[in-house]
């Protein structure tokens, strides 16, 4: 056996050995936020109100977030790669305004429909993303900087309206869709855990296959076209979904800010730029990220708690100064 089918396999037995060791850190997870809150559990003696409390609304809060957490890191994962700029993420994008101004919408016009929301926050994200996608586009073709300056436009422009349209709610619901935009798991239900599961699920799958192709485009587009990617259909399959994927977390969770951004870079660090990995493994560290993110929302000024959205933002933004520093 030579060096190189060494390195190879030394390799592959790593990143199996991180694979199951995510896993098991996520089921760890699940099992401790699924435990703890105002009201901490005993999984051996549940009263009746104790049952209630965990299957009715601890565990659809836990397993909403672990999808948000998936969902929100693949984004971000596979958008960093496409655009070969490891600072790109959804909201860098515009994808995450667009996806919260739907959901307003929905909001404040179809408050009594319960899949108004994602139908609406999906619908708002696709727009972006074809409002951004169209304002790249030149007749040199695309670059980076150009689609990155067009995500700020738009993200800029969106939000303007945000505010604007606050004004017509009245204190209750703005102080309501205040707390939802700084990101809350206070509402989740099963069917928003069904919905954002299944998007999580199909999404994760669908960039995953696209894997190969990313690894490609990351050296450039140029070349990964001489390789036989089709380049067009891979930008807009990774746009689409992550789109989606976006607009369900954002309707469901609001703004939940960096996951996206310092998930993959993590992941990036410890197995390298192999999207075949980077991709599914950021979509376990993302679940874990974000449901003990909750975790700590629930507990830490309990009864109360804060906004999800605050813990990932305390915690990511010294990790990205540090590995800002470290690079």
């Amino acid at each position: 056996m030579n060096s190189d089918q060494k390195t190879i396999e030394n390799k592959f037995s790593r990143s199996w050995r991180l694979g199951v060791l995510l896993v098991f850190a996520l089921l760890i997870a699940l099992m401790f936020a699924a435990a703890l809150g105002s009201e901490s559990l005993s999984f051996f003696e549940l009263s009746d109100a104790e049952t209630t409390i965990l299957y009715d609304i601890r565990l659809p809060r836990v397993l909403l977030g672990a999808c948000v957490g998936a969902s929100l890191a693949v984004a971000g994962a596979s958008l960093q790669s496409l655009l070969r700029n490891p600072l790109a993420e959804p909201y860098l994008l515009g994808v995450s305004n667009g996806a919260a101004l739907g959901t307003m919408l929905a909001f404040v016009f179809f408050s009594q429909l319960e899949f108004a929301r994602p139908v609406c926050a999906i619908a708002g994200a696709g727009l972006a993303t074809i409002a951004v996608y169209q304002m790249a586009k030149s007749r040199a073709g695309m670059n980076v900087e150009r689609l990155v300056l067009s995500g700020v436009i738009v993200t800029t422009f969106l939000s303007s309206l945000i505010v604007l349209l606050t004004s017509v709610l009245d204190a209750a619901k703005l102080r309501s869709f205040t707390f939802w935009l700084l990101g809350d798991l206070s509402q989740a239900t099963k069917n928003g855990f069904y919905l954002t599961f299944v998007c999580a699920a199909f999404g994760t799958i669908i960039l995953s296959s696209q894997a190969r192709a990313l690894n490609l485009m990351m050296i450039g587009e140029r070349d990964a076209f001489d390789f036989g990617v089709e380049t067009n259909k891979v930008r807009l399959v990774v746009f689409t979904t992550a789109s989606a994927l976006v607009g369900v977390s954002v309707a469901a969770s609001g703004s939940v800010g960096y996951v996206g951004l310092i998930v993959p870079h993590l992941i990036r660090l410890s197995v390298g730029s192999d999207n075949r990995l980077v991709i599914p493994f950021s979509a376990i560290s993302g679940a874990i990220f974000v449901v003990l993110a909750d975790t700590v929302a629930r507990i830490a000024i309990a009864p109360r708690e804060l906004p999800v959205g605050a813990i990932t933002a305390l915690i990511g933004a010294p990790m990205f100064i540090y590995l800002l520093r470290k690079n």
